[in-house]
């Protein structure tokens, strides 16, 4: 079955036809409409599968898809067109351009913690880059994988865009086949898995993990401005977002204000929407219980927890070191552990200790500490004096390094990814250099002064 999806894709590339600009863009237009055409189901399968509501489903998933559309429709002209380069001395004569060249037959694997947003963000970069794609959504969330599939039946022939349901086997399968790339989104422990898969037929990858990601507050920062930046970025999505703040890192002398205004903000955003049954369930029972025992220790908000709904209250834990269980692994949850530094050269060295996380968020008002924390950490991406607001620009890369994952995307990073940048040397034949053949000892003295 996947051989043959791919084998129609790869003829239907081969075709020539989705190297077209109007054709791009024409499919893109459709996708928007196809889209519109099952907002209403596909709003009602993401309350069915983990109970998050239309306001917030529509700006993280489906306003951002319209969005980046009408974004990647405004520039993809100017991002298609080959791009003139300077040509050295060494090649007077000639001009040199690199032309962009779509991969072909590419597979995107999705998660479920945004499984619409993450399925169509890299969908949106391999149409605009004049690829096919099969799509794997999450089967973690099912019901929104079904409209995924619906919508794309509706809008595109299989031999284009094409959508293949099922688990782990069908992950398994899809990676055998020789796509021209595959672009991967979840866990590190599966993404060593996809690279692995990949290497086999030496297919380029785009790995967007996930990690630890820190938010270091100091003794200059706006507490109460970066409690409330740092309280939505956390429990949005019920913590379940790969660049939320996994940790707080404040400076000793202001954490317990710091904390204050952290359970005060927490209790203004979501404790309604808990107590009321509207707060965002964890999306399945292994997960919830995974979270669930993390939660030891210092507590000082929450730690409340309904089985029945999969949900757990934002929690906050005060007094946490780097032995506490909720550090040993990423959270993907709402529990923010907190933890003290009394001067920022620590807070960095043991930052720089941990695995690259994708995010890093800086909290301060003097600019020297801002620039000492972005220079000397890495990390994949952040934002200083906010946190995750970073992903909501088009303009700024989006991806990770080392244990965060690997590539790019967003925006124009996003054709880039999905395209081969083929280089170009147009030489002129008026005239011919001599340079490079051999036997011109006359020359010799010249190429030394100009090749050195």
């Amino acid at each position: 079955m996947y051989e043959s999806i791919y084998a129609k894709q790869k003829q239907f590339y081969q075709s020539g036809r989705t190297r077209d600009i109007k054709f791009r863009k024409d499919a893109l237009k459709q996708l928007k409409r196809g889209i519109k055409f099952y907002e209403d189901e596909l709003l009602s399968a993401m309350i069915e599968d983990f109970n998050k509501q239309e306001s917030d489903a529509y700006l993280t998933e489906i306003g951002y898809a319209y969005n980046d559309i009408s974004h990647t429709l405004k520039h993809l002209e100017e991002w298609s067109e080959p791009k003139k380069v300077k040509t050295p001395v060494t090649h007077f004569g000639a001009k040199s351009r690199i032309y962009k060249e779509p991969y072909g037959v590419t597979l995107i694997i999705a998660p479920w913690n945004y499984p619409f947003n993450l399925t169509i963000a890299p969908l949106i970069g391999a149409i605009c880059s004049g690829n096919t794609a099969v799509l794997k959504p999450s089967e973690h969330t099912p019901t929104v994988a079904e409209v995924i599939r619906k919508i794309m039946e509706f809008v595109f022939p299989v031999e284009y865009i094409a959508t293949v349901e099922g688990g782990i086997e069908t992950n398994q399968a899809l990676l055998k086949l020789p796509f021209d790339y595959i672009f991967y989104t979840g866990s590190s422990h599966v993404g060593k898995i996809v690279m692995k898969s990949a290497a086999d037929n030496l297919i380029p990858v785009t790995l967007e993990l996930g990690g630890k990601s820190p938010a270091i507050v100091t003794k200059n920062a706006n507490l109460k401005l970066a409690a409330k930046r740092i309280v939505w970025a956390k429990f949005s999505n019920a913590g379940q977002t790969c660049v939320a703040p996994d940790f707080v890192y404040a400076e000793s002398s202001i954490k317990e204000a710091l904390i204050d205004y952290i359970k005060y903000y927490t209790h203004k955003f979501y404790h309604k929407n808990f107590m009321n049954g509207k707060y965002m369930s964890i999306v399945n029972d292994n997960h919830f219980e995974r979270v669930k025992d993390l939660i030891e220790g210092d507590v000082v908000y929450g730690g409340g927890s309904d089985s029945g709904n999969r949900t757990i209250e934002p929690t906050v834990i005060d007094n946490v070191e780097f032995d506490h269980k909720a550090m040993q692994e990423e959270i993907f949850g709402p529990v923010l552990p907190i933890l003290s530094f009394d001067n920022l050269d620590k807070a960095i060295l043991d930052v720089r200790d941990m695995p690259d996380p994708l995010a890093l968020y800086v909290f301060t008002e003097d600019k020297s500490e801002a620039r000492e924390v972005i220079k000397k950490v890495p990390f994949g991406g952040g934002a200083i004096n906010d946190a995750m607001y970073h992903l909501a620009t088009p303009y700024l890369p989006f991806g990770g390094r080392g244990n965060s994952g690997m590539g790019k995307y967003h925006g124009k990073y996003s054709f880039d990814t999905f395209t081969h940048e083929k280089s170009i040397l147009e030489q002129t034949t008026l005239f011919d250099i001599p340079f490079r053949y051999p036997n011109l000892k006359i020359f010799q003295k010249l190429i030394r002064l100009v090749l050195r």
